[in-house]
């Protein structure tokens, strides 16, 4: 099938090149030349594993890339993935998204084939409807339901393993309002249901639209229980690892996401839990279950904090932060636990020394005046406490490492160092 992707960053950049991959025709529109030129070159403009694989075998031939809506118009579907950031409210900018509805409608208008629209970008129950809908049909000057349809296709994926997620997932959720795009949908998932047979869930429209939502809020919700029970743990000198590996044996439970720690971020957790308790508050009811999974996750940097203080103070002393992306195997820096730790470290006047494997130069954005350092060892050095935030294998292989410490305190986020004589070693939850 002839596949277009609007929007080429994380989500339409991974979805474009898996799309390749599968056997369609895709061609990935997006504003900004420069992307649009580093795709055509076989590049992806983000760090993710396994995507510049992709790209380098099909850019070119399967996949190409251009700034021109027009290149939808002989197409079978459009896939919708723009950004929908957050307000400070917590509720969703629906602007950029709507905006691209329109453009696509643009493109189709006047044309012959039937188009299916779907909209891969996470949005609130009713968006699709209420206000892409109508930007499509203001743009193509033609009602949406006869010649253009439109379908919601949730993204599940996780940074880090985005591709694997894609091509090996779970699940795929078809959202539709009638039988014609319902088949269009199967039709263009066909080539990853038969190589990797996931559930197949067909939906209307807005259940689609709150699947994500609730995927999302329950991991964080299930993640902010277990540090929860995990700061329990560590007032009864209870070692929660263990608890959460024998809880985790109840099949009602599951053994994932109860590892216990600094808390989640990222660019979905955060967003998606904000969007839903904005909207359910303007819907009229309290999510209080989902303000309090916030509440537990924005705690946890400064218990980690309060741990350091109890062992050294860090008020003019160089500490060692460990770790910046919000989960290893990423670049991405958005809401990573690193950020209240390293404000509340310069709360406190101290001297802070940042590292990480790859997301250095996105958090220096942040923090510029922050000394980062070029290894684990040279963070280290010196260095009166450290702080260990993300979770990367490398962490886990320190050991000399720590005796070039002023003073050898190290409260670890992650439970990924091992504790041994001669260092003071404090894990957050145990």
């Amino acid at each position: 099938m002839n596949v277009s992707v609007v929007g080429s960053g994380y989500v339409g950049t991974t979805i474009a090149a898996c799309f390749a991959d599968l056997g369609h025709d895709v061609t990935a529109i997006d504003i900004d030349e420069e992307i649009v030129a580093r795709l055509n070159d076989g590049h992806a403009p983000i760090h993710e594993p396994g995507l510049d694989d992709l790209l380098a075998e099909h850019a070119g031939e399967r996949l190409r890339a251009t700034t021109d809506y027009d290149a939808i118009t002989d197409g079978d579907v459009t896939f919708l993935a723009l950004p929908t950031p957050s307000r400070e409210d917590g509720s969703i900018d629906a602007s950029i998204i709507e905006a691209g509805a329109r453009s696509v409608g643009e493109a189709l208008a006047g044309g012959e084939r039937d188009h299916l629209v779907v909209v891969k970008s996470t949005v609130i129950p009713g968006t699709t409807e209420e206000r892409l809908v109508p930007a499509i049909e203001e743009g193509a000057g033609e009602r949406v339901g006869d010649r253009i349809r439109v379908g919601m296709n949730p993204e599940f994926l996780r940074e880090g393993s985005a591709v694997t997620d894609f091509l090996e997932p779970d699940k795929v959720v078809l959202g539709a309002n009638d039988d014609w795009s319902h088949e269009r949908l199967r039709a263009v998932f066909e080539p990853l249901i038969e190589r990797a047979d996931p559930a197949v869930v067909e939906t209307r429209i807005r259940e689609a639209e709150m699947i994500k939502y609730a995927n999302n809020a329950f991991l964080a919700s299930k993640i902010s229980l277990i540090n929860e029970l995990g700061n329990i743990c560590k007032e009864f000198d209870v070692d929660a690892y263990r608890v959460a590996d024998a809880i985790g044996l109840d099949d009602r439970i599951e053994a994932r996401f109860l590892r216990s720690g600094v808390g989640w971020g990222g660019s979905c957790f955060p967003k998606d839990v904000a969007a839903l308790i904005a909207a359910a508050r303007e819907a009229g009811y309290e999510p209080q279950l989902l303000e309090a999974t916030v509440g537990v996750n924005d705690r946890q940097p400064e218990r980690m904090l309060d741990l350091l203080d109890a062992h050294v103070d860090p008020a003019g002393r160089r500490i060692a932060v460990l770790g910046l992306a919000f989960k290893p195997g990423t670049d991405d820096v958005r809401n990573s636990r690193a950020i209240p730790a390293i404000e509340g470290l310069q709360r406190r006047g101290a001297k802070v020394v940042a590292y990480d494997p790859v997301a250095t130069e996105n958090m220096r954005e942040h923090f510029p005046d922050v000394e980062y350092a070029d290894s684990a060892a040279a963070a280290l050095e010196g260095a009166h406490g450290a702080l260990v935030v993300t979770d990367w294998d490398e962490f886990a292989a320190l050991d000399e490492e720590f005796e070039a410490m002023a003073e050898p305190v190290v409260i670890d986020g992650r439970r990924i160092v091992e504790p041994r004589e001669g260092l003071v070693y404090e894990g957050l939850t145990w």
